[in-house]
C-alpha cells in the first residue's frame, strides 16, 4: 500500500515531506492529518534536518478536505467535528512552529486547508499555473482552523475579501498579496526550488533557526491555545449547523444549496 505522505532526509540535511494522494488531488482526511503531524515531528527531531521542503505528487498541491472524509463528517456530531478541527489546528501549528526554514513547492490547485499549509511555510514558490481558493463559504463553512496563519500571511485586508468571497485567484494574485513569494513557469519550478534550497543550505543552521524565531516572536499575531480552540469551535459549530449540513449535502450531491435557490427566487 502506497503511503499517503512520506518523509525523506538527504545527506545535506534537506527533509522533503511529500503529500502522495494524487488520485484525490492530495486532499487530506483525519488519517493524513495525523500522519503529517507525525512526519513533521520526525523531521523536527532528526538532528540532520536543516531545511524542510513541503511538496506533493501529481497535478495539484492540495485540494483541501477529502470528499469521503467530508461525507463522513457531514453526519457526525459537533463533538466529533470539534475533535477533527483540533487535529487540523494542531497540524497547522506544528508546521508553522517548525524550527528550521520551511519551503513549499506549489503546483495546480491549492484549496482550503491547502492554503493553510502554504501559509505556514516560510518560503513559497509556485508554478504560474497554480490557483488558490478559500472556498469553504460556498459549502456553508468557514476557513476557521487555518485562519490565524492565512491572515498572518496575506494580511487582514485581503483576508476580509477572500474569506467571504470564496473566489479563486491566480498565483500572480497570490504573490501580490503576500501568500506566495515567487511565481515561475511550470517547467522552471523544480529548478527554482532547488536554487532556494541551495541558498538556505549555504547559511548557518543555528543562525537561520534564530532568525526564524525572531520573526515569530516579533509577529503581533500569536496563535494562543485559546485562539486555536476558538477556531476549532467555529468550524465544529458550522459543520453541525443546518446551513453547514445543507452546504455539504448540496456539494456532495452536485446540487445548488438552498440559500442560493432562495436568493434566486427572491429576485
Amino acid at each position: 500500500m502506497t503511503a499517503a505522505a512520506h518523509l525523506d532526509i538527504d545527506p545535506r540535511g534537506l527533509a522533503t515531506l511529500t503529500l502522495n494522494r494524487p488520485d484525490v488531488h492530495n486532499a487530506f482526511d483525519d488519517q493524513l492529518i495525523a500522519h503529517l503531524i507525525d512526519l513533521i515531528h520526525e523531521a523536527r527531531d532528526d538532528k540532520r534536518t536543516r531545511v524542510l521542503l513541503l511538496a506533493s505528487t501529481g497535478k495539484s498541491f492540495s485540494a483541501g478536505a477529502d470528499l469521503a472524509w467530508m461525507r463522513r463528517m457531514a453526519d457526525a456530531s459537533r463533538e466529533d467535528n470539534l475533535h477533527d478541527a483540533r487535529k487540523l489546528a494542531l497540524l497547522m501549528e506544528t508546521l508553522n512552529s517548525f524550527p528550521a526554514p520551511t519551503v513549499a513547492k506549489v503546483q495546480g490547485a491549492v484549496m482550503g486547508g491547502g492554503v493553510g499549509l502554504v501559509s505556514c511555510c516560510d518560503i513559497v514558490i509556485a508554478s504560474e499555473a497554480a490557483f488558490f481558493a478559500l472556498s469553504e463559504v460556498k459549502l456553508g463553512l468557514a476557513p476557521a482552523a487555518i485562519s490565524p496563519y492565512v491572515i498572518a500571511k496575506m494580511g487582514v485586508s485581503q483576508a476580509r475579501r477572500f474569506f467571504v468571497s470564496g473566489e479563486r485567484f491566480s498565483a500572480i494574485r497570490a504573490a501580490a498579496i503576500g501568500l506566495v513569494h515567487e511565481v515561475v513557469l511550470a517547467q522552471e519550478l523544480d529548478a527554482k526550488v532547488l536554487q532556494v534550497i541551495d541558498t538556505l543550505l549555504a547559511n548557518g543552521p543555528q543562525a537561520m533557526r534564530a532568525a526564524k524565531q525572531l520573526v515569530q516572536v516579533a509577529n503581533p499575531l500569536q496563535v494562543t491555545s485559546e485562539l486555536a480552540e476558538y477556531t476549532a469551535g467555529v468550524i465544529a459549530d458550522l459543520r453541525a449547523s443546518p446551513e453547514g449540513r445543507e452546504g455539504l449535502r448540496a456539494f456532495l450531491e452536485k446540487e445548488t444549496p438552498a440559500w442560493t435557490r432562495a436568493s434566486s427566487s427572491a429576485g
